[in-house]
């Protein structure tokens, strides 16, 4: 039971920070080609639910959206507030 549980978690963040690190790279060829944009909500939905690592390698990756402070800083504070409440978890385990 344990282990099929982990294997869900692990499968979703596997594509979710696939799907953050697709569309920070789609984001960026749109601001090249100066079309319609994906919403910083978006970004920041998708790292809440998981989609940090991603989204962070996007963004080193890419050159994208790096001299945004709300990326730069938020997305990290996500990424590092989404692991105290894991290790929150499992001392309490």
């Amino acid at each position: 039971m344990v282990m099929e549980l982990l294997l869900i978690v692990l499968t979703y963040l596997v594509f979710i920070n696939a799907a953050g690190l697709y569309l920070m790279g789609l984001d960026k060829k749109k601001a090249v080609m100066k079309e319609r944009r994906i919403s910083e909500k978006t970004f920041f939905s998708l790292a809440i639910a998981g989609a940090g690592p991603g989204i962070y390698a996007g963004m080193r990756t890419f050159r994208h959206k790096t001299l945004h402070k709300r990326f730069s800083l938020g997305i990290p504070m996500i990424m590092g507030l989404q692991v105290l409440v894991i290790l929150e978890i499992l001392i309490n385990l």
